[in-house]
Protein backbone atom coordinates (compact mmCIF):
# COMPACT_ATOMS: atom_id res chain seq x y z
CA UNK A 1 0.00 0.00 0.00
CA UNK A 2 0.96 3.75 -1.03
CA UNK A 3 0.22 5.85 2.10
CA UNK A 4 -0.82 7.89 0.19
CA UNK A 5 -4.41 9.53 0.50
CA UNK A 6 -6.33 9.63 -3.19
CA UNK A 7 -9.69 10.68 -3.78
CA UNK A 8 -11.21 9.85 -6.83
CA UNK A 9 -11.39 10.38 -9.64
CA UNK A 10 -7.53 10.65 -10.12
CA UNK A 11 -6.04 12.33 -13.81
CA UNK A 12 -3.04 12.56 -15.44
CA UNK A 13 -1.37 13.27 -18.24
CA UNK A 14 -0.55 9.47 -20.45
CA UNK A 15 3.24 10.46 -20.25
CA UNK A 16 3.04 9.64 -16.74
CA UNK A 17 1.80 6.47 -16.17
CA UNK A 18 4.84 5.04 -14.49
CA UNK A 19 5.38 8.12 -12.11
CA UNK A 20 4.34 8.36 -8.30
CA UNK A 21 0.89 10.62 -8.65
CA UNK A 22 1.50 12.80 -5.44
CA UNK A 23 -2.10 15.05 -4.75
CA UNK A 24 -0.53 18.46 -3.37
CA UNK A 25 -3.82 20.00 -3.58
CA UNK A 26 -7.77 18.36 -4.64
CA UNK A 27 -9.44 19.41 -7.69
CA UNK A 28 -8.50 22.26 -10.02
CA UNK A 29 -8.29 25.69 -8.36
CA UNK A 30 -10.14 27.37 -11.54
CA UNK A 31 -12.81 24.78 -12.62
CA UNK A 32 -15.06 26.83 -14.53
CA UNK A 33 -14.34 25.52 -18.51
CA UNK A 34 -17.38 24.15 -19.52
CA UNK A 35 -15.53 21.84 -21.74
CA UNK A 36 -13.74 19.84 -19.03
CA UNK A 37 -15.09 17.16 -17.03
CA UNK A 38 -12.20 15.97 -14.75
CA UNK A 39 -12.84 17.70 -11.40
CA UNK A 40 -16.94 18.54 -11.67
CA UNK A 41 -17.69 15.89 -8.97
CA UNK A 42 -18.49 17.05 -5.53
CA UNK A 43 -16.15 15.05 -3.90
CA UNK A 44 -13.19 17.29 -6.00
CA UNK A 45 -13.64 20.83 -4.78
CA UNK A 46 -10.30 22.58 -4.51
CA UNK A 47 -8.78 22.19 -1.59
CA UNK A 48 -5.10 22.72 -0.58
CA UNK A 49 -3.43 19.78 1.33
CA UNK A 50 -1.46 20.69 4.54
CA UNK A 51 2.27 20.64 4.58
CA UNK A 52 2.36 18.00 7.05
CA UNK A 53 0.00 16.00 4.93
CA UNK A 54 2.18 15.85 2.01
CA UNK A 55 5.41 15.79 3.42
CA UNK A 56 4.06 12.33 5.73
CA UNK A 57 3.33 11.16 2.32
CA UNK A 58 6.38 12.16 0.48
CA UNK A 59 8.96 10.41 3.62
CA UNK A 60 6.88 6.83 4.21
CA UNK A 61 6.45 6.60 0.29
CA UNK A 62 10.25 7.02 0.36
CA UNK A 63 10.58 4.73 2.72
CA UNK A 64 9.17 2.26 1.28
CA UNK A 65 10.03 2.57 -2.68
CA UNK A 66 12.12 5.82 -2.39
CA UNK A 67 15.05 3.65 -4.65
CA UNK A 68 12.46 2.50 -7.20
CA UNK A 69 11.04 6.05 -8.06
CA UNK A 70 11.93 7.60 -10.84
CA UNK A 71 8.63 10.01 -11.76
CA UNK A 72 6.92 12.39 -9.89
CA UNK A 73 3.71 14.10 -10.50
CA UNK A 74 2.33 16.60 -8.12
CA UNK A 75 -1.32 16.60 -8.91
CA UNK A 76 -4.26 17.44 -9.11
CA UNK A 77 -5.23 20.32 -11.34
CA UNK A 78 -2.67 22.91 -10.93
CA UNK A 79 0.11 22.32 -8.16
CA UNK A 80 1.85 25.54 -8.92
CA UNK A 81 -1.11 27.46 -7.88
CA UNK A 82 0.59 26.83 -4.14
CA UNK A 83 2.86 29.75 -3.24
CA UNK A 84 6.56 29.41 -4.20
CA UNK A 85 7.51 28.56 -0.53
CA UNK A 86 5.12 25.48 -0.19
CA UNK A 87 6.31 23.66 -3.74
CA UNK A 88 10.07 24.29 -2.53
CA UNK A 89 8.86 22.35 0.95
CA UNK A 90 7.75 19.86 -1.52
CA UNK A 91 10.20 19.72 -3.92
CA UNK A 92 12.82 19.64 -1.07
CA UNK A 93 11.08 16.50 0.32
CA UNK A 94 10.94 14.92 -2.63
CA UNK A 95 15.16 14.64 -3.25
CA UNK A 96 15.78 14.22 0.45
CA UNK A 97 13.10 10.96 0.89
CA UNK A 98 13.26 9.66 -2.87
CA UNK A 99 17.01 10.31 -4.05
CA UNK A 100 16.40 8.22 -7.03
CA UNK A 101 13.67 10.39 -9.02
CA UNK A 102 14.88 12.04 -12.05
CA UNK A 103 11.25 14.23 -13.01
CA UNK A 104 8.91 15.99 -11.18
CA UNK A 105 6.21 17.44 -13.10
CA UNK A 106 2.95 19.22 -12.85
CA UNK A 107 -0.09 20.67 -14.76
CA UNK A 108 -0.47 23.82 -14.81
CA UNK A 109 -3.12 26.44 -15.04
CA UNK A 110 -1.13 29.90 -16.70
CA UNK A 111 -3.00 32.40 -14.74
CA UNK A 112 -1.67 31.00 -11.66
CA UNK A 113 2.38 31.80 -12.82
CA UNK A 114 0.89 35.51 -12.94
CA UNK A 115 1.33 35.89 -9.45
CA UNK A 116 5.10 34.36 -9.36
CA UNK A 117 8.01 36.38 -10.66
CA UNK A 118 10.38 35.27 -13.12
CA UNK A 119 12.98 34.55 -9.90
CA UNK A 120 10.16 32.28 -8.44
CA UNK A 121 10.39 30.24 -11.30
CA UNK A 122 13.92 30.10 -11.24
CA UNK A 123 13.95 28.85 -7.97
CA UNK A 124 11.60 25.70 -8.34
CA UNK A 125 13.18 24.59 -11.57
CA UNK A 126 16.52 24.47 -9.48
CA UNK A 127 14.95 22.75 -7.09
CA UNK A 128 13.81 20.17 -9.30
CA UNK A 129 11.19 21.03 -11.20
CA UNK A 130 11.24 19.44 -14.61
CA UNK A 131 8.00 19.28 -16.42
CA UNK A 132 4.96 20.90 -16.67
CA UNK A 133 1.72 20.33 -18.75
CA UNK A 134 -0.25 23.54 -19.91
CA UNK A 135 -3.56 22.98 -21.43
CA UNK A 136 -3.70 26.08 -24.05
CA UNK A 137 -7.07 24.40 -25.60
CA UNK A 138 -6.97 27.48 -28.48
CA UNK A 139 -4.81 30.58 -28.60
CA UNK A 140 -7.92 32.26 -29.95
CA UNK A 141 -9.43 34.98 -27.47
CA UNK A 142 -13.24 34.80 -28.24
CA UNK A 143 -13.00 30.76 -28.23
CA UNK A 144 -11.40 31.07 -24.99
CA UNK A 145 -13.86 33.81 -23.33
CA UNK A 146 -16.55 31.41 -24.73
CA UNK A 147 -15.59 28.69 -23.01
CA UNK A 148 -14.50 30.50 -19.72
CA UNK A 149 -10.97 29.29 -19.85
CA UNK A 150 -10.26 32.47 -17.88
CA UNK A 151 -6.78 32.87 -20.14
CA UNK A 152 -6.02 35.01 -23.01
CA UNK A 153 -3.44 34.69 -26.20
CA UNK A 154 -1.17 36.74 -23.34
CA UNK A 155 -1.77 35.31 -20.24
CA UNK A 156 -0.66 31.75 -22.04
CA UNK A 157 2.29 32.98 -23.79
CA UNK A 158 3.49 34.77 -21.02
CA UNK A 159 3.28 31.55 -18.86
CA UNK A 160 4.70 29.67 -21.21
CA UNK A 161 8.03 31.75 -21.45
CA UNK A 162 8.60 31.98 -18.09
CA UNK A 163 8.78 28.63 -17.55
CA UNK A 164 10.90 28.42 -21.11
CA UNK A 165 13.41 30.96 -19.69
CA UNK A 166 13.60 28.77 -16.37
CA UNK A 167 14.70 25.72 -18.35
CA UNK A 168 11.23 23.55 -17.73
CA UNK A 169 10.38 21.87 -20.11
CA UNK A 170 6.73 22.79 -21.35
CA UNK A 171 3.95 19.90 -22.88
CA UNK A 172 1.07 22.28 -24.50
CA UNK A 173 -2.55 20.74 -25.58
CA UNK A 174 -4.34 22.53 -27.93
CA UNK A 175 -8.29 21.24 -28.48
CA UNK A 176 -8.65 20.36 -32.46
CA UNK A 177 -12.94 21.51 -32.70
CA UNK A 178 -13.07 23.69 -29.70
CA UNK A 179 -13.85 26.58 -31.86
CA UNK A 180 -17.12 24.60 -33.68
CA UNK A 181 -17.72 25.76 -36.78
CA UNK A 182 -18.55 29.48 -36.52
CA UNK A 183 -14.73 29.73 -35.02
CA UNK A 184 -12.66 26.81 -36.95
CA UNK A 185 -9.93 28.72 -38.65
CA UNK A 186 -9.41 31.63 -36.38
CA UNK A 187 -8.81 28.98 -33.72
CA UNK A 188 -6.68 26.70 -36.21
CA UNK A 189 -5.06 30.34 -36.62
CA UNK A 190 -4.37 31.72 -33.22
CA UNK A 191 -3.60 28.46 -31.98
CA UNK A 192 -0.66 28.24 -34.05
CA UNK A 193 0.11 31.91 -33.31
CA UNK A 194 0.65 30.95 -29.41
CA UNK A 195 3.22 27.57 -30.42
CA UNK A 196 4.98 29.28 -33.06
CA UNK A 197 5.84 32.50 -30.40
CA UNK A 198 6.30 30.15 -27.65
CA UNK A 199 8.16 27.28 -29.01
CA UNK A 200 7.25 24.09 -27.03
CA UNK A 201 9.52 21.24 -26.26
CA UNK A 202 6.14 19.10 -26.86
CA UNK A 203 2.78 19.67 -28.35
CA UNK A 204 -0.39 17.57 -28.64
CA UNK A 205 -3.65 18.53 -29.74
CA UNK A 206 -7.13 16.48 -28.95
CA UNK A 207 -10.52 16.64 -30.26
CA UNK A 208 -12.91 17.96 -27.79
CA UNK A 209 -15.44 15.41 -26.71
CA UNK A 210 -17.98 15.42 -24.06
CA UNK A 211 -18.68 12.37 -22.56
CA UNK A 212 -21.18 13.14 -19.90
CA UNK A 213 -23.33 15.57 -22.54
CA UNK A 214 -22.85 19.03 -23.93
CA UNK A 215 -25.48 20.66 -21.71
CA UNK A 216 -23.13 22.47 -19.33
CA UNK A 217 -20.84 23.73 -22.11
CA UNK A 218 -23.68 24.54 -24.67
CA UNK A 219 -25.25 26.85 -21.60
CA UNK A 220 -22.66 29.33 -22.12
CA UNK A 221 -21.87 28.60 -26.44
CA UNK A 222 -25.06 28.26 -27.50
CA UNK A 223 -23.64 29.09 -31.41
CA UNK A 224 -21.18 26.06 -31.20
CA UNK A 225 -21.70 23.12 -33.47
CA UNK A 226 -19.55 20.25 -33.42
CA UNK A 227 -17.36 19.67 -36.51
CA UNK A 228 -17.60 16.20 -38.50
CA UNK A 229 -14.24 14.66 -39.20
CA UNK A 230 -13.66 16.03 -42.47
CA UNK A 231 -14.15 19.56 -40.99
CA UNK A 232 -11.86 18.22 -37.56
CA UNK A 233 -9.34 17.43 -40.43
CA UNK A 234 -9.16 20.92 -42.18
CA UNK A 235 -8.94 22.64 -39.49
CA UNK A 236 -5.78 20.34 -38.23
CA UNK A 237 -4.56 20.85 -41.29
CA UNK A 238 -4.46 24.72 -41.25
CA UNK A 239 -3.28 24.75 -37.72
CA UNK A 240 -0.20 22.42 -39.28
CA UNK A 241 0.28 24.27 -42.05
CA UNK A 242 1.14 27.32 -40.02
CA UNK A 243 3.21 25.73 -37.45
CA UNK A 244 7.11 26.89 -37.53
CA UNK A 245 8.73 25.11 -34.93
CA UNK A 246 12.43 24.78 -34.43
CA UNK A 247 12.30 20.78 -32.84
CA UNK A 248 8.94 20.20 -30.57
CA UNK A 249 7.72 16.51 -30.53
CA UNK A 250 4.23 16.40 -31.85
CA UNK A 251 1.72 14.09 -30.83
CA UNK A 252 -2.12 13.59 -31.77
CA UNK A 253 -2.80 9.84 -30.70
CA UNK A 254 -5.02 10.27 -27.91
CA UNK A 255 -8.44 8.24 -28.10
CA UNK A 256 -10.21 11.69 -29.28
CA UNK A 257 -8.18 11.57 -32.40
CA UNK A 258 -9.85 10.01 -35.68
CA UNK A 259 -6.84 10.58 -36.99
CA UNK A 260 -3.38 8.68 -35.42
CA UNK A 261 -0.18 11.34 -35.89
CA UNK A 262 3.17 11.13 -34.32
CA UNK A 263 6.56 12.87 -35.21
CA UNK A 264 9.03 16.11 -35.29
CA UNK A 265 7.75 19.61 -35.97
CA UNK A 266 9.55 20.71 -37.96
CA UNK A 267 11.49 17.85 -39.45
CA UNK A 268 8.47 15.95 -40.00
CA UNK A 269 5.96 18.96 -40.72
CA UNK A 270 5.54 17.38 -44.43
CA UNK A 271 4.78 13.75 -43.62
CA UNK A 272 2.08 14.94 -41.00
CA UNK A 273 0.36 17.16 -43.84
CA UNK A 274 0.17 14.79 -46.30
CA UNK A 275 -1.19 12.02 -44.38
CA UNK A 276 -3.91 14.91 -42.92
CA UNK A 277 -4.28 15.84 -46.34
CA UNK A 278 -5.17 12.24 -47.57
CA UNK A 279 -7.55 12.19 -44.63
CA UNK A 280 -9.16 15.10 -46.38
CA UNK A 281 -9.05 13.91 -49.48
CA UNK A 282 -9.00 10.10 -49.26
CA UNK A 283 -10.51 9.31 -45.85
CA UNK A 284 -10.92 5.72 -46.71
CA UNK A 285 -7.28 4.95 -47.39
CA UNK A 286 -6.28 7.19 -44.56
CA UNK A 287 -6.65 4.28 -42.00
CA UNK A 288 -9.08 6.45 -39.98
CA UNK A 289 -9.55 5.45 -36.30
CA UNK A 290 -12.92 3.54 -35.74
CA UNK A 291 -15.42 5.48 -34.10
CA UNK A 292 -16.03 2.22 -31.58
CA UNK A 293 -11.91 2.16 -30.52
CA UNK A 294 -12.51 6.02 -30.26
CA UNK A 295 -13.47 4.77 -26.47
CA UNK A 296 -15.63 7.79 -26.11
Amino acid sequence: MIPIRYVEPVFRPPSEAESLILPVTDGCSWNKCTFCEMYTAPQKSFRVREDDEIIDSIRRTGDLYGKSIRHVFLADGDALVLPTRKLLLILEAIRKHMPAVRRISSYCRPGNLRKKDQSEIDQLAAAGLTMVYVGAESGDNQVLAAVKKGETFDTTGEALDKLGTAGITRSVMILNGLGGKVWSEQHAVNSAKLVNLTQPEFLATLVVTFPKGEQRFRADFPAWEALSPHELFIEMEQFLSRLELKRTVFRSDHASNWLILKGTLGADKERLLAAVRQAIHDPQGALLRPAWARGL
